[in-house]
């Protein structure tokens, strides 16, 4: 018998959406992040990509604000990568997001 464990929901497929954001300056890229997360559903992927030297700081901020999950962050050479997962409702932080 296959079944469900707790609240899974298997029913629907996760997205993984890739933002690329190289070449833009601060505070355009966490703009950006915000934005695309607010548009996601819980368990969604959001792939960000930029260059900007301080979204290293700005986007980890906005994750830890909103209890999105950092998954992953990449640096190679200039490009800096997040991987961020959105997190269900009742795990948000207090901003919610939005």
């Amino acid at each position: 018998m296959i079944g469900t464990i707790g609240d899974f929901d298997d029913s629907r497929i996760m997205v993984e959406k890739t933002l690329d954001l190289r070449g833009l300056k601060c505070p355009l890229p966490v703009l950006y992040t915000r934005k695309a997360l607010a548009g996601l559903a819980p368990g969604d992927v959001l792939l960000v990509e930029c260059t900007d030297p301080l979204a290293g700081i700005d986007i980890p901020n906005l994750v830890r604000e909103t209890g999105d999950a950092l998954e992953d962050v990449r640096r190679e050479e200039k490009l800096l990568a997040f991987r961020i997962r959105k997190a269900p409702e009742a795990d948000r932080g207090p901003a919610g997001g939005e």
